[in-house]
Protein backbone atom coordinates (compact mmCIF):
# COMPACT_ATOMS: atom_id res chain seq x y z
CA UNK A 1 0.00 0.00 0.00
CA UNK A 2 0.89 3.63 -1.14
CA UNK A 3 1.81 5.65 2.04
CA UNK A 4 -1.40 7.83 1.13
CA UNK A 5 -3.30 4.77 2.15
CA UNK A 6 -2.88 5.28 5.82
CA UNK A 7 -3.54 8.80 6.00
CA UNK A 8 -7.18 9.32 7.36
CA UNK A 9 -9.45 11.02 5.08
CA UNK A 10 -13.00 12.73 5.02
CA UNK A 11 -15.57 14.03 2.31
CA UNK A 12 -19.11 14.86 2.39
CA UNK A 13 -20.31 11.82 0.94
CA UNK A 14 -24.08 13.04 0.00
CA UNK A 15 -24.76 14.12 -3.62
CA UNK A 16 -23.67 18.23 -3.88
CA UNK A 17 -27.20 20.53 -3.42
CA UNK A 18 -29.94 20.99 -1.40
CA UNK A 19 -31.40 17.69 0.71
CA UNK A 20 -32.98 16.64 3.43
CA UNK A 21 -30.14 14.66 4.95
CA UNK A 22 -26.45 15.15 4.42
CA UNK A 23 -23.70 12.74 5.42
CA UNK A 24 -20.10 13.52 6.39
CA UNK A 25 -17.38 10.66 6.16
CA UNK A 26 -14.35 9.96 8.30
CA UNK A 27 -12.17 6.99 7.70
CA UNK A 28 -9.10 5.96 9.14
CA UNK A 29 -7.22 4.43 12.15
CA UNK A 30 -8.29 4.98 15.75
CA UNK A 31 -10.71 7.32 15.05
CA UNK A 32 -12.13 7.90 19.13
CA UNK A 33 -10.07 10.96 20.05
CA UNK A 34 -11.56 12.48 17.09
CA UNK A 35 -14.95 10.99 18.14
CA UNK A 36 -14.53 12.28 21.64
CA UNK A 37 -13.78 16.23 20.22
CA UNK A 38 -16.19 15.88 17.46
CA UNK A 39 -19.42 14.18 19.89
CA UNK A 40 -18.31 14.79 23.38
CA UNK A 41 -18.57 11.35 24.39
CA UNK A 42 -17.46 8.03 23.74
CA UNK A 43 -20.27 6.40 21.11
CA UNK A 44 -21.40 3.02 21.26
CA UNK A 45 -20.49 0.84 18.04
CA UNK A 46 -23.24 0.54 15.59
CA UNK A 47 -25.17 2.87 17.16
CA UNK A 48 -27.30 5.71 16.04
CA UNK A 49 -26.89 8.63 18.28
CA UNK A 50 -28.66 11.84 18.49
CA UNK A 51 -26.90 15.24 19.64
CA UNK A 52 -25.35 18.76 18.66
CA UNK A 53 -22.58 19.26 16.13
CA UNK A 54 -20.29 22.61 17.36
CA UNK A 55 -17.48 24.57 16.10
CA UNK A 56 -14.27 25.17 18.52
CA UNK A 57 -15.61 28.19 20.35
CA UNK A 58 -18.78 26.75 20.76
CA UNK A 59 -21.32 27.79 18.14
CA UNK A 60 -23.83 25.75 17.23
CA UNK A 61 -23.19 23.76 13.96
CA UNK A 62 -26.47 22.00 13.31
CA UNK A 63 -28.09 19.19 15.45
CA UNK A 64 -28.13 15.31 14.26
CA UNK A 65 -26.94 11.82 14.19
CA UNK A 66 -23.17 10.36 14.59
CA UNK A 67 -22.96 6.53 13.93
CA UNK A 68 -19.28 4.95 14.85
CA UNK A 69 -18.37 1.74 13.06
CA UNK A 70 -14.98 0.53 14.81
CA UNK A 71 -12.63 -1.57 12.43
CA UNK A 72 -12.80 -4.27 10.60
CA UNK A 73 -16.46 -3.89 11.06
CA UNK A 74 -16.78 -1.17 8.24
CA UNK A 75 -17.08 -0.67 4.77
CA UNK A 76 -13.44 0.38 4.24
CA UNK A 77 -12.24 -2.14 6.97
CA UNK A 78 -10.92 0.79 8.82
CA UNK A 79 -12.85 2.94 11.94
CA UNK A 80 -15.33 4.73 10.18
CA UNK A 81 -17.64 7.52 11.63
CA UNK A 82 -20.82 8.98 9.70
CA UNK A 83 -22.15 12.21 10.48
CA UNK A 84 -26.03 12.66 9.47
CA UNK A 85 -27.03 16.52 9.44
CA UNK A 86 -29.66 18.44 7.79
CA UNK A 87 -28.44 18.89 4.38
CA UNK A 88 -27.17 21.63 3.24
CA UNK A 89 -24.06 22.79 1.23
CA UNK A 90 -23.03 25.50 3.98
CA UNK A 91 -23.93 22.91 7.20
CA UNK A 92 -22.46 20.08 5.62
CA UNK A 93 -18.96 22.20 4.35
CA UNK A 94 -18.41 23.89 8.09
CA UNK A 95 -19.17 20.11 9.53
CA UNK A 96 -16.51 19.20 6.97
CA UNK A 97 -14.09 22.01 8.34
CA UNK A 98 -14.74 21.41 12.09
CA UNK A 99 -13.59 17.56 11.57
CA UNK A 100 -10.51 18.70 10.03
CA UNK A 101 -9.61 21.09 12.69
CA UNK A 102 -10.47 19.02 15.37
CA UNK A 103 -8.23 16.05 13.83
CA UNK A 104 -4.92 19.32 13.78
CA UNK A 105 -5.99 20.04 17.82
CA UNK A 106 -4.15 18.77 20.47
CA UNK A 107 -5.16 16.73 23.21
CA UNK A 108 -4.78 18.99 26.49
CA UNK A 109 -3.64 16.28 28.50
CA UNK A 110 -0.86 14.92 26.50
CA UNK A 111 -0.21 17.49 23.92
CA UNK A 112 -0.49 14.77 20.86
CA UNK A 113 -2.68 15.25 17.81
CA UNK A 114 -5.89 13.86 18.13
CA UNK A 115 -5.68 12.29 14.75
CA UNK A 116 -2.34 13.39 12.41
CA UNK A 117 -2.41 13.44 8.94
CA UNK A 118 -6.40 14.12 8.39
CA UNK A 119 -7.22 15.11 4.53
CA UNK A 120 -9.53 15.37 2.04
CA UNK A 121 -10.48 11.86 0.51
CA UNK A 122 -9.33 11.65 -3.38
CA UNK A 123 -12.48 10.51 -5.55
CA UNK A 124 -13.45 6.71 -4.78
CA UNK A 125 -10.54 6.54 -2.22
CA UNK A 126 -13.12 4.96 0.64
CA UNK A 127 -14.10 2.06 -2.10
CA UNK A 128 -10.53 2.01 -2.55
CA UNK A 129 -9.49 1.38 0.81
CA UNK A 130 -12.49 -1.46 1.07
CA UNK A 131 -10.75 -2.87 -1.57
CA UNK A 132 -7.01 -2.57 -0.62
CA UNK A 133 -9.12 -3.97 3.07
CA UNK A 134 -10.42 -6.78 1.31
CA UNK A 135 -13.89 -6.05 2.23
CA UNK A 136 -14.61 -5.62 -1.55
CA UNK A 137 -12.59 -7.61 -4.68
CA UNK A 138 -12.33 -5.45 -7.84
CA UNK A 139 -15.02 -6.84 -9.71
CA UNK A 140 -17.30 -5.49 -6.94
CA UNK A 141 -15.96 -2.51 -6.41
CA UNK A 142 -16.44 -1.41 -9.72
CA UNK A 143 -20.03 -2.59 -9.39
CA UNK A 144 -20.50 -0.10 -6.69
CA UNK A 145 -19.71 2.79 -9.03
CA UNK A 146 -22.09 1.13 -11.55
CA UNK A 147 -24.83 0.55 -9.27
CA UNK A 148 -24.84 4.34 -8.55
CA UNK A 149 -24.31 5.31 -12.23
CA UNK A 150 -27.15 2.97 -13.45
CA UNK A 151 -29.46 4.13 -16.41
CA UNK A 152 -32.34 1.40 -16.41
CA UNK A 153 -33.66 -1.15 -14.07
CA UNK A 154 -32.05 -4.14 -15.34
CA UNK A 155 -28.75 -2.44 -15.12
CA UNK A 156 -29.42 -1.63 -11.61
CA UNK A 157 -30.20 -5.07 -10.85
CA UNK A 158 -27.26 -6.64 -12.17
CA UNK A 159 -25.35 -4.16 -10.76
CA UNK A 160 -26.14 -4.92 -7.24
CA UNK A 161 -25.52 -9.02 -8.29
CA UNK A 162 -21.89 -8.25 -9.17
CA UNK A 163 -21.23 -6.43 -5.85
CA UNK A 164 -23.01 -9.24 -4.28
CA UNK A 165 -20.23 -11.16 -5.97
CA UNK A 166 -22.10 -13.10 -8.24
CA UNK A 167 -19.26 -12.50 -11.03
CA UNK A 168 -16.71 -12.44 -8.97
CA UNK A 169 -17.66 -16.62 -7.67
CA UNK A 170 -18.03 -17.23 -11.72
CA UNK A 171 -14.28 -15.78 -11.86
CA UNK A 172 -13.10 -17.96 -8.60
CA UNK A 173 -14.57 -20.80 -9.83
CA UNK A 174 -12.99 -20.48 -13.35
CA UNK A 175 -9.84 -19.82 -11.40
CA UNK A 176 -9.78 -22.84 -9.15
CA UNK A 177 -10.06 -24.93 -12.23
CA UNK A 178 -7.73 -23.58 -14.07
CA UNK A 179 -5.15 -23.58 -11.05
CA UNK A 180 -5.93 -27.57 -10.50
CA UNK A 181 -4.83 -27.71 -14.34
CA UNK A 182 -2.18 -25.88 -13.70
CA UNK A 183 -0.90 -27.95 -10.42
CA UNK A 184 -1.43 -31.07 -12.94
CA UNK A 185 0.99 -29.86 -15.60
CA UNK A 186 3.72 -28.46 -13.16
CA UNK A 187 3.56 -32.13 -11.67
CA UNK A 188 4.15 -33.62 -14.80
CA UNK A 189 7.06 -31.34 -15.31
CA UNK A 190 8.60 -31.80 -12.50
CA UNK A 191 8.68 -35.55 -11.96
CA UNK A 192 9.63 -36.52 -15.43
CA UNK A 193 11.62 -39.85 -14.51
CA UNK A 194 8.30 -40.83 -13.19
CA UNK A 195 6.43 -43.08 -15.65
CA UNK A 196 3.35 -42.17 -14.21
CA UNK A 197 1.48 -39.89 -17.35
CA UNK A 198 0.07 -36.67 -14.44
CA UNK A 199 -1.89 -35.65 -17.52
CA UNK A 200 -3.93 -38.38 -19.22
CA UNK A 201 -4.77 -39.95 -16.08
CA UNK A 202 -6.17 -36.99 -14.71
CA UNK A 203 -8.19 -36.24 -18.16
CA UNK A 204 -6.38 -33.22 -18.79
CA UNK A 205 -7.33 -32.63 -22.04
CA UNK A 206 -11.22 -33.04 -20.96
CA UNK A 207 -10.75 -30.64 -17.65
CA UNK A 208 -9.46 -28.27 -20.73
CA UNK A 209 -11.98 -28.44 -22.55
CA UNK A 210 -14.74 -27.86 -19.75
CA UNK A 211 -12.69 -25.11 -18.27
CA UNK A 212 -13.29 -23.74 -22.26
CA UNK A 213 -17.22 -24.13 -21.91
CA UNK A 214 -17.58 -22.82 -18.61
CA UNK A 215 -15.33 -19.90 -19.70
CA UNK A 216 -17.54 -19.56 -22.57
CA UNK A 217 -20.54 -19.25 -20.69
CA UNK A 218 -19.49 -16.59 -18.17
CA UNK A 219 -17.59 -14.86 -21.05
CA UNK A 220 -21.28 -14.31 -22.78
CA UNK A 221 -22.92 -13.34 -19.57
CA UNK A 222 -20.02 -10.63 -19.34
CA UNK A 223 -20.77 -9.73 -22.66
CA UNK A 224 -24.49 -9.22 -21.90
CA UNK A 225 -23.70 -7.19 -18.41
CA UNK A 226 -21.47 -4.91 -20.67
CA UNK A 227 -24.80 -4.12 -23.17
CA UNK A 228 -26.69 -3.20 -20.18
CA UNK A 229 -23.75 -0.70 -18.52
CA UNK A 230 -22.74 0.67 -22.05
CA UNK A 231 -25.37 -0.05 -24.35
CA UNK A 232 -24.88 0.61 -27.75
CA UNK A 233 -24.94 3.61 -30.13
CA UNK A 234 -27.58 3.72 -32.85
CA UNK A 235 -27.24 6.29 -35.93
CA UNK A 236 -30.28 6.94 -38.01
CA UNK A 237 -29.15 8.21 -41.33
CA UNK A 238 -30.62 9.00 -45.20
CA UNK A 239 -31.81 11.01 -47.03
CA UNK A 240 -33.82 14.62 -46.28
CA UNK A 241 -37.80 14.00 -45.24
CA UNK A 242 -37.10 10.47 -44.78
CA UNK A 243 -38.02 10.20 -41.72
CA UNK A 244 -35.90 10.20 -39.43
CA UNK A 245 -36.93 13.17 -36.78
CA UNK A 246 -40.25 11.56 -36.86
CA UNK A 247 -38.48 7.79 -35.82
CA UNK A 248 -36.17 9.45 -33.03
CA UNK A 249 -39.67 11.08 -31.89
CA UNK A 250 -41.57 7.99 -31.92
CA UNK A 251 -38.83 5.61 -29.87
CA UNK A 252 -38.59 8.46 -27.14
CA UNK A 253 -42.08 8.94 -26.89
CA UNK A 254 -41.71 12.61 -27.07
CA UNK A 255 -40.97 15.36 -29.45
CA UNK A 256 -37.26 15.73 -29.08
CA UNK A 257 -36.36 16.89 -32.91
CA UNK A 258 -38.39 19.57 -34.85
CA UNK A 259 -40.25 17.90 -37.94
CA UNK A 260 -41.49 19.91 -40.98
CA UNK A 261 -41.78 19.38 -44.52
CA UNK A 262 -39.03 20.96 -45.33
CA UNK A 263 -35.66 19.40 -46.30
CA UNK A 264 -32.82 20.16 -44.20
CA UNK A 265 -34.64 20.93 -40.78
CA UNK A 266 -32.24 18.91 -39.16
CA UNK A 267 -28.99 20.61 -39.13
CA UNK A 268 -27.28 19.04 -36.21
CA UNK A 269 -26.97 15.89 -34.49
CA UNK A 270 -30.09 15.00 -32.10
CA UNK A 271 -28.81 12.19 -29.23
CA UNK A 272 -31.47 10.66 -26.74
CA UNK A 273 -30.85 7.60 -24.60
CA UNK A 274 -33.98 4.90 -24.61
CA UNK A 275 -33.87 1.66 -22.99
CA UNK A 276 -35.58 -1.64 -24.69
CA UNK A 277 -36.15 -4.50 -22.24
CA UNK A 278 -33.62 -2.70 -19.89
CA UNK A 279 -30.48 -2.08 -22.43
CA UNK A 280 -29.57 1.76 -22.89
CA UNK A 281 -29.91 2.51 -27.13
CA UNK A 282 -28.36 6.04 -27.62
CA UNK A 283 -30.31 6.82 -30.90
CA UNK A 284 -28.89 10.30 -32.71
CA UNK A 285 -30.53 11.43 -35.49
CA UNK A 286 -28.73 13.38 -38.13
CA UNK A 287 -28.52 15.80 -41.14
CA UNK A 288 -30.09 14.49 -44.14
CA UNK A 289 -27.31 12.71 -46.09
CA UNK A 290 -27.05 14.89 -49.93
CA UNK A 291 -25.13 17.40 -51.22
CA UNK A 292 -25.69 21.34 -50.50
CA UNK A 293 -25.01 24.42 -50.90
CA UNK A 294 -25.46 26.23 -47.39
CA UNK A 295 -22.95 26.25 -44.85
CA UNK A 296 -24.38 25.39 -42.23
CA UNK A 297 -26.42 22.52 -43.45
CA UNK A 298 -22.91 21.01 -44.82
CA UNK A 299 -21.21 20.87 -41.42
CA UNK A 300 -24.39 18.99 -40.00
CA UNK A 301 -23.59 16.87 -42.89
CA UNK A 302 -20.12 16.10 -42.38
CA UNK A 303 -20.93 15.66 -38.55
CA UNK A 304 -23.88 12.43 -39.88
CA UNK A 305 -20.94 10.90 -41.23
CA UNK A 306 -18.18 11.00 -38.45
CA UNK A 307 -21.24 9.71 -36.57
CA UNK A 308 -22.19 7.08 -38.94
CA UNK A 309 -18.83 6.20 -38.55
CA UNK A 310 -18.08 6.03 -34.99
CA UNK A 311 -21.96 4.14 -34.48
CA UNK A 312 -22.11 0.03 -33.15
CA UNK A 313 -25.08 0.17 -35.48
CA UNK A 314 -26.54 2.34 -38.43
CA UNK A 315 -30.38 2.31 -39.72
CA UNK A 316 -30.52 3.39 -42.88
CA UNK A 317 -33.78 4.97 -43.68
CA UNK A 318 -35.78 5.40 -46.96
CA UNK A 319 -39.40 7.21 -47.85
CA UNK A 320 -41.70 4.28 -49.00
CA UNK A 321 -43.50 7.53 -50.95
CA UNK A 322 -40.80 8.29 -53.27
CA UNK A 323 -39.49 4.68 -53.54
CA UNK A 324 -40.19 4.48 -57.10
CA UNK A 325 -38.73 8.07 -57.96
CA UNK A 326 -35.74 7.52 -60.43
CA UNK A 327 -33.89 10.10 -58.72
CA UNK A 328 -34.13 9.12 -55.11
CA UNK A 329 -33.73 5.38 -55.80
CA UNK A 330 -30.10 6.48 -57.70
CA UNK A 331 -29.41 8.83 -54.25
CA UNK A 332 -29.97 6.06 -52.23
CA UNK A 333 -27.51 4.00 -53.89
CA UNK A 334 -25.34 7.01 -53.60
CA UNK A 335 -25.08 7.05 -50.03
CA UNK A 336 -25.22 3.44 -49.55
CA UNK A 337 -22.12 3.01 -51.16
CA UNK A 338 -20.92 6.16 -49.14
CA UNK A 339 -21.74 4.06 -46.20
CA UNK A 340 -19.30 1.18 -47.34
CA UNK A 341 -16.26 3.45 -46.61
CA UNK A 342 -17.50 5.29 -43.50
CA UNK A 343 -19.04 2.37 -41.81
CA UNK A 344 -16.75 -0.66 -40.31
CA UNK A 345 -17.68 -3.25 -42.00
CA UNK A 346 -18.63 -4.63 -38.63
CA UNK A 347 -21.09 -2.40 -37.67
CA UNK A 348 -24.76 -3.91 -38.75
CA UNK A 349 -26.85 -1.35 -40.99
CA UNK A 350 -30.55 -2.29 -40.98
CA UNK A 351 -33.04 -0.75 -43.91
CA UNK A 352 -35.63 1.12 -42.23
CA UNK A 353 -38.59 1.67 -44.45
CA UNK A 354 -40.84 4.19 -43.43
CA UNK A 355 -44.38 6.40 -44.05
CA UNK A 356 -46.10 3.25 -44.58
CA UNK A 357 -49.44 4.69 -43.08
CA UNK A 358 -48.88 6.91 -46.56
CA UNK A 359 -48.79 3.65 -48.93
CA UNK A 360 -51.77 1.34 -47.95
CA UNK A 361 -51.58 -0.57 -51.39
CA UNK A 362 -47.95 -0.64 -51.88
CA UNK A 363 -48.13 -2.86 -55.63
CA UNK A 364 -45.29 -5.39 -55.55
CA UNK A 365 -43.06 -3.67 -57.69
CA UNK A 366 -42.17 -1.49 -55.53
CA UNK A 367 -41.82 -3.73 -52.54
CA UNK A 368 -38.82 -2.76 -50.39
CA UNK A 369 -35.97 -5.18 -49.80
CA UNK A 370 -35.13 -7.26 -46.73
CA UNK A 371 -35.70 -5.05 -43.77
CA UNK A 372 -38.25 -3.08 -41.30
CA UNK A 373 -41.14 -1.72 -42.56
CA UNK A 374 -42.98 1.14 -39.99
CA UNK A 375 -45.20 4.21 -39.72
CA UNK A 376 -43.90 6.84 -36.98
CA UNK A 377 -47.21 8.51 -37.20
CA UNK A 378 -49.10 5.15 -36.19
CA UNK A 379 -46.43 3.27 -34.14
CA UNK A 380 -46.88 -0.18 -37.06
CA UNK A 381 -43.72 -1.33 -37.31
CA UNK A 382 -41.92 -0.24 -34.37
CA UNK A 383 -41.91 -3.13 -31.80
CA UNK A 384 -40.30 -5.04 -35.13
CA UNK A 385 -37.44 -2.28 -35.14
CA UNK A 386 -37.19 -2.44 -31.46
CA UNK A 387 -36.63 -6.34 -31.55
CA UNK A 388 -34.31 -5.53 -34.34
CA UNK A 389 -32.13 -3.10 -32.15
CA UNK A 390 -31.81 -5.74 -29.68
CA UNK A 391 -30.47 -8.78 -32.21
CA UNK A 392 -28.00 -6.04 -33.24
CA UNK A 393 -27.24 -4.88 -30.32
CA UNK A 394 -26.54 -9.08 -29.96
CA UNK A 395 -28.76 -8.74 -26.72
CA UNK A 396 -30.21 -12.33 -25.15
CA UNK A 397 -31.50 -13.86 -22.39
CA UNK A 398 -27.75 -15.28 -21.02
CA UNK A 399 -28.77 -18.86 -19.07
CA UNK A 400 -27.97 -18.09 -15.19
CA UNK A 401 -28.82 -14.51 -15.38
CA UNK A 402 -26.48 -11.49 -16.02
CA UNK A 403 -23.97 -9.44 -13.82
CA UNK A 404 -23.15 -5.82 -14.67
CA UNK A 405 -19.31 -6.05 -16.53
CA UNK A 406 -16.97 -3.65 -18.26
CA UNK A 407 -15.34 -3.78 -20.97
CA UNK A 408 -11.61 -4.63 -19.22
CA UNK A 409 -13.69 -7.60 -17.70
CA UNK A 410 -15.12 -8.79 -21.49
CA UNK A 411 -11.71 -8.18 -22.82
CA UNK A 412 -9.79 -9.92 -19.73
CA UNK A 413 -12.45 -12.94 -20.70
CA UNK A 414 -11.08 -13.01 -24.43
CA UNK A 415 -7.80 -13.03 -23.60
CA UNK A 416 -8.21 -16.51 -20.86
CA UNK A 417 -10.16 -17.60 -24.40
CA UNK A 418 -7.01 -17.04 -26.44
CA UNK A 419 -4.73 -18.28 -24.04
CA UNK A 420 -6.77 -21.58 -23.17
CA UNK A 421 -7.04 -22.27 -27.00
CA UNK A 422 -3.02 -22.37 -27.46
CA UNK A 423 -2.81 -23.94 -24.54
CA UNK A 424 -5.09 -26.58 -25.85
CA UNK A 425 -3.24 -27.22 -29.00
CA UNK A 426 -0.45 -27.53 -26.59
CA UNK A 427 -1.77 -30.48 -24.97
CA UNK A 428 -2.57 -32.58 -28.41
CA UNK A 429 -0.32 -35.31 -29.67
CA UNK A 430 1.60 -38.30 -28.32
CA UNK A 431 4.12 -35.66 -26.89
CA UNK A 432 2.49 -32.33 -25.34
CA UNK A 433 4.75 -29.24 -25.09
CA UNK A 434 4.38 -29.27 -21.52
CA UNK A 435 6.86 -26.05 -20.70
CA UNK A 436 4.72 -24.32 -23.28
CA UNK A 437 1.20 -25.74 -22.24
CA UNK A 438 2.21 -24.46 -18.49
CA UNK A 439 3.37 -20.98 -20.01
CA UNK A 440 -0.51 -20.07 -21.45
CA UNK A 441 -2.01 -21.30 -18.84
CA UNK A 442 -0.46 -19.49 -16.08
CA UNK A 443 -0.78 -16.37 -18.45
CA UNK A 444 -4.27 -17.38 -18.60
CA UNK A 445 -4.97 -17.28 -14.66
CA UNK A 446 -3.15 -13.64 -14.95
CA UNK A 447 -5.53 -12.30 -17.30
CA UNK A 448 -8.47 -13.79 -15.49
CA UNK A 449 -6.93 -12.45 -11.65
CA UNK A 450 -6.99 -9.02 -13.33
CA UNK A 451 -10.93 -9.12 -13.00
CA UNK A 452 -11.21 -9.19 -9.25
CA UNK A 453 -7.68 -7.66 -8.74
CA UNK A 454 -5.64 -10.79 -7.56
CA UNK A 455 -2.82 -9.36 -9.46
CA UNK A 456 -2.77 -6.21 -11.48
CA UNK A 457 -0.92 -2.97 -11.87
CA UNK A 458 -1.41 0.29 -9.53
CA UNK A 459 -2.21 2.79 -12.68
CA UNK A 460 -4.86 0.42 -13.38
CA UNK A 461 -6.47 0.90 -10.14
CA UNK A 462 -5.77 4.48 -10.34
CA UNK A 463 -7.89 4.99 -13.28
CA UNK A 464 -10.95 2.84 -12.32
CA UNK A 465 -11.19 4.52 -8.74
CA UNK A 466 -10.63 7.90 -9.82
CA UNK A 467 -13.95 7.90 -11.89
CA UNK A 468 -15.86 7.12 -8.68
CA UNK A 469 -17.52 10.27 -6.94
CA UNK A 470 -16.00 12.16 -3.86
CA UNK A 471 -16.93 10.62 -0.77
CA UNK A 472 -17.67 7.17 -2.25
Amino acid sequence: MLPRHHEPIAAIATAPGRGAVGIVRVSGRSLGGLVQALCGKVLRPREATYLPFFEADGTPIDRGLALFFPAPHSYTGEDVLELQVHGGPVVLQLLLARCLQAAAESEPATGVARLEGLRLAQPGEFTERAFLNDKLDLAQAEAVADLIDASTSAAARSAARSLGGAFSKEVHSLRDALVHLRMLVEATLDFPEEEIDFLRSSDAAGQLQRLQQKLAVVADQAQQGALLREGIKVVIAGQPNAGKSSLLNALAGAELAIVTPIAGTTRDKVQQTIQIEGVPIHIVDTAGLRESGDEVERIGIARAWEAIADADAVLFLHDLTRSDAIEYIADDAVIASAMAEFKPKSVPLLDVWTKSDCVPSLPESSAPRAGVTLSSRTGEGLPALRRELLAMAGWHAAPGGVFIARARHVQALQAVGAHLAVASDRLEGETPALDLLAEELRLAQNALNQITGAFGADDLLGVIFSSFCIGK
